[in-house]
């Protein structure tokens, strides 16, 4: 055998190892995670390297889990009422509102998005932020091994726990002690349709200090809260 044919014999080793490495890290983690809180997040630990390089140190964040059971039943269809209406019935990607935004973002100054809680929860866990196809490629990677090893209400349950409400505010329950000084139980309808209205932009949307554009994104909120009913979550 040539020294060319070895080093391609190599090559192909190699690669087939590191794939196989992959999908063991990745489906062994998700499949962990299935039932396992999650520590902390991909989005978390940046948040904390930008604080220590910013000169803050080791900045706290109040992360704390708390299970489907104990989040007010108004939270969960807020977060789908503003986000995500075709939860049920995509299996990660909703194809019509990817086709909807694509119209709307036609006549738009702020474009809006189309990803769903699923793809949301696989970007806040595992990525990084910013865009690029190499990103998008690992997070729609990610979005399916969600939908395939868990169920609807699992990812549900998660991306309560780990979505950004706020600067430094990630999770229902800190999220409800910080603004509400009460649990994620405790939320009532108003104040789970305000801590929805800031999850496209939890930067700039500020739960503490709302703007005219936040009330009325609130509101329509609470039009869709009522629009799908609180039986849309039974089943999932």
């Amino acid at each position: 055998m040539s020294r060319i044919a070895r080093a391609r014999r190599g090559l192909r080793r190699a690669v087939r190892y590191a794939l196989l490495t992959w999908l063991a890290v990745t489906v062994g983690s998700v499949l962990l995670l299935r039932w396992l809180p999650p520590p902390t997040t991909s989005f978390i630990l940046q948040n904390r390297i930008a604080a220590m390089r910013a000169g803050y140190g080791f900045y706290p964040y109040p992360y704390h889990w708390v299970d489907y059971q104990h989040i007010a039943p108004v939270m969960a269809l807020a977060v789908i009422a503003a986000e995500d209406q075709n939860f049920r019935q995509h299996h990660g990607l909703d194809l019509s509102g990817i086709r909807q935004a694509i119209r709307d973002n036609q006549y738009r100054d702020r474009p809006r998005g189309a990803s769903t809680i699923t793809q949301q929860t696989a970007k806040n866990l595992f990525l990084w932020r910013g865009q690029s196809w190499l990103r998008k490629g690992i997070e729609l990677y990610f979005t399916a091994l969600l939908e395939l090893l868990w169920p609807k209400q699992r990812i549900l349950e998660v991306y309560l726990n780990v979505a950004q409400f706020g600067g430094s505010v990630f999770g229902v329950e800190a999220a409800a002690r910080t603004y509400f000084n009460c649990s994620a139980a405790e939320l009532t309808r108003e104040q789970a349709a305000l801590l929805a209205a800031v999850l496209p932009s939890p930067s700039l949307l500020h739960v503490d200090a709302p703007s005219d554009y936040l009330r009325q994104r609130q509101r329509w909120v609470l039009t869709q809260m009522r629009r799908l009913g609180p039986g849309y979550l039974q089943g999932l």
